[in-house]
Order: C-alpha cells, then sequence, then structure tokens
C-alpha cells in the first residue's frame, strides 16, 4: 500500500495565507476554490473546504439557480464575469445588490490550456 498519500479526498485541505482571511470567507489559490474555516493572517495556514454548499454575500442579480458566481481580486463573490475568475455555482437566484445565496465552490478546476 502507498505511503506517501496525503489526503484521502482532498476536500478539506490547507494553504498559507497571502492575504488576511476571515473564517467563512470565499477563497481562490490557483486553480482552487473553496471556503475559509479559520481566521488566518498573512503566513499562517489556513484551511478550506472545497465541498458543501454555503450561504455567502454575492454582488449582482442570478436570475435563476444554478448560474455560475465570479470572485473579484479583492476576495469577493459576483455575478459579473467581466474581468473576474469563476469560482462556483448559485443554488439560489438573488435580485440585484448585495446579499447571501446559497454557493457551492467549484473546487479544482481545470487549468487553461494554451
Amino acid at each position: 500500500m502507498a505511503k506517501n498519500q496525503r489526503y484521502t479526498n482532498a476536500l478539506h485541505i490547507t494553504f498559507t495565507a497571502t492575504k488576511a482571511i476571515k473564517s467563512g470567507d470565499p477563497v481562490q489559490v490557483g486553480q482552487i476554490s473553496g471556503v475559509a474555516q479559520i481566521d488566518a493572517a498573512i503566513g499562517e495556514k489556513v484551511t478550506i473546504w472545497l465541498d458543501g454548499s454555503w450561504d455567502i454575500p454575492v454582488t449582482g442579480a442570478l436570475a435563476t439557480q444554478g448560474l455560475p458566481v465570479y470572485i473579484t481580486s479583492a476576495g469577493v463573490l459576483t455575478a459579473t464575469a467581466t474581468g473576474n475568475t469563476p469560482w462556483g455555482v448559485a443554488l439560489a437566484s438573488k435580485t440585484t445588490g448585495t446579499a447571501p445565496v446559497e454557493v457551492v465552490p467549484l473546487g479544482y478546476t481545470a487549468g487553461a490550456t494554451a
């Protein structure tokens, strides 16, 4: 049996924070999207869950459930694709403005092709 396995399913992983993070914040590290489970200062380890659904504020309208949700460079979720990176999927609709909506992070995503 292999003895070099680190995680069985790799759904709850740990990274070094590159900015201050609060528990419950949406996080994206490279091609990995998840939700922080603990507060972390820059340079500290932070645990990120890549699975589950979460009530997180999203800016902008989501006409129907199942629409993509994006993350801005400031780490805020938005319905606006332009200039932002895919982060997850909405499990509910919402009107304009900023309000919590149930979202699912994408977890691991495929890298861009050359």
